[in-house]
């Protein structure tokens, strides 16, 4: 096996990246690059097209080294958020100023995903070494990740341990991981009446009131008051629409959308059906319906966060703090097959105009995961 010293350069292989262009979902250029970095290294290289429209088709990557013993994973996303206008520099156009290399993914995450190919240039101690890589994470993530943990089923992979790469840190790197997530549910609450001339009300039926009745009635819930690893679960009002473009007509339909960030007390369809019942007293014909997006979920602490976090220690000189902050990620679909925890780059500038991360985290992120992958699998 012929190891480049491109192949170690963690900057190198994050600027390759950087320069596909791979808003989600993301196929094609952007995986050739990350193909071409792991094939010199060894790692068998399996590419597959999951999903049909309107969620897919979605491209997706696995990639193994080694057989039998611990089975490392590292799962990630290729797939970007549109840039957005107004970059100092083009987007996909990576460009070092100074001690920052700039482009759309430098934090999020495909940096993270530089610094762990970096990684597996080191002599792999044993077991067995894996990359998830999807490109649909940032969009729907029906055929991503998901798709990745069936096509690992029919081939009986299945990992013992997991780090996502997700950029967990806040001030500086290493400072945070995340051990869990909470859940996300988004529920649409539609209510008809009749239209009608404004001078004539009981010739029609307003359904104006009755969604602020019901609205008001679920801003008043107090879902919890937070757990030992989660913060209180919050229910936010996302869109309110009527579409009356007349100032003189009773509306047919009023419309509203909620999201639902919850802990592990709650599961997403137990929330859509609280929320129908809210909404069936103040007006039984009221259609609710909901997309659960993930459950809530965590690792607790034990090995896997104490290795992680002693990898951090012996190579950044600092603890991390465990968490589980933020939105979600695909480890909550990773979290049904082993222990997960989630590691990255410092979380500053992503999804932002001009996402740059520091050269010398790249550096330092991908000793932190060679320190990760021989205590693993040493």
């Amino acid at each position: 096996m012929m190891i480049s010293s491109q192949s170690a350069d963690p900057v190198a292989l994050t600027t390759a990246l950087l320069a596909a262009e791979s808003v989600t979902p993301a196929r094609g250029p952007v995986f050739d690059a990350l193909e071409a970095m792991l094939v010199p290294l060894g790692f068998a290289v399996d590419r597959f097209v999951a999903g049909e429209a309107p969620d897919g088709p979605v491209e997706n990557l696995i990639a193994t080294r080694g057989d039998g013993g611990t089975h490392l994973a590292f799962a990630g996303h290729l797939d970007v958020v549109p840039p957005g206008e107004g970059w100092t520099s083009a987007p996909f156009a990576p460009e070092i100023r100074g001690d920052l290399l700039y482009g759309r993914g430098a934090v999020d995450m495909k940096g993270a995903i530089g610094a762990f190919v970096a990684a597996c240039a080191a002599p792999q101690p044993g077991g067995t070494l894996s990359l998830l890589i999807t490109g649909d994470e940032e969009g729907p993530a029906v055929h991503g990740t998901r798709a990745i943990i069936t096509r690992m089923a029919a081939r009986g992979l299945r990992p013992d341990l997991c780090i996502v790469g997700e950029p967990t840190s806040v001030a500086r790197l290493g400072d945070m991981v995340k051990i869990g997530r909470r859940g996300s549910v988004n529920i649409w609450i539609d209510v008809a009446g009749r239209q009608g001339h404004v001078a004539y009300p009981h010739l029609a039926n307003n359904p104006i009131p009755r969604l602020v009745a019901i609205l008001a009635e679920i801003e008043a819930l107090t879902l919890d008051t937070g757990t030992e690893w989660f913060q209180p679960s919050n229910i936010e009002i996302t869109d309110l629409a009527v579409g009356n473009p007349a100032h003189n007509v009773i509306p047919a339909h009023a419309q509203a959308r909620l999201s639902i960030r919850f802990n592990d007390r709650h599961r997403g369809d137990a929330l859509i059906e609280r929320i129908a019942g809210i909404a069936a007293r103040h007006d039984p014909a009221a259609r609710v319906s909901g997309k659960v997006s993930g459950e809530a979920f965590v690792t607790p602490p034990g090995a896997l966060s104490a290795l992680v976090s002693d990898a951090i220690a012996a190579r950044l000189g600092i603890r991390p703090e465990l968490s589980t902050t933020g939105g979600t990620s695909d480890a909550r679909f990773l979290s049904a097959l082993c222990p997960v925890v989630e590691f990255g780059l410092v979380n500053a500038t992503m999804h932002k105009l001009d996402e740059a991360v520091a050269l010398a985290d790249l550096v330092a992120l991908r000793d932190v995961y060679a320190e990760i992958i021989a205590r693993a699998l040493g």
